[in-house]
């Protein structure tokens, strides 16, 4: 049988600090990445609105941009779910470097080298997330110069 000391449990939750600090971000991270999500679930439902709009009145050309427009938030959505998935697979990770921090002091057993893995697997995951956020704003950017390129030639 083992028993925990107030010193051991104290040890373990000094371990722990780093590994909550990273869950913390992580956290924020989420709720950036879901907020953007959010948005751009707002704006598709804008442009199928128009793109009814659109069809009842036979414009052309702003079928066109706002069909072009959809496909770029359909874009922008899988690369954020992609971010979401990854930053979540990161806390998840983070959760059991703290849980195995715990158990493997508590216990006695040697998970040094499974808790190394975990963190490195976390740390992994929330540069993949990093990645994919960056190349939404690219889309993002790069779909706000179109338009205002579109913007500029109808004042022409």
């Amino acid at each position: 049988m083992i028993t925990l000391q107030l010193g051991d449990v104290a040890h373990i939750i000094q371990l722990s600090v780093a590994p909550v600090f990273l869950l913390a971000g992580v956290g924020t991270n989420l709720m950036v990445l879901t907020n953007r999500l959010a948005r751009i679930i707002d704006r598709s439902r804008i442009i199928e609105n128009l793109l009814q709009i659109d069809d009842e009145d036979k414009r052309k050309n702003n079928h066109d941009e706002h069909l072009r427009e959809l496909d770029e938030l359909y874009d922008r959505t899988h690369l954020i779910n992609r971010a979401i998935t990854l930053s979540t697979s990161c806390a998840l990770l983070v959760c059991l470097v703290i849980a195995s921090l715990f158990l493997g002091d508590a216990t006695g057993l040697g998970l040094d080298k499974l808790i190394a893995a975990l963190f490195v697997g976390g740390i992994f995951a929330l540069v993949g997330s990093f990645i994919y956020f960056l190349r939404e704003i690219f889309v993002a950017t790069k779909t706000l110069a179109r338009q205002r390129e579109i913007g500029r030639k109808r004042h022409i």
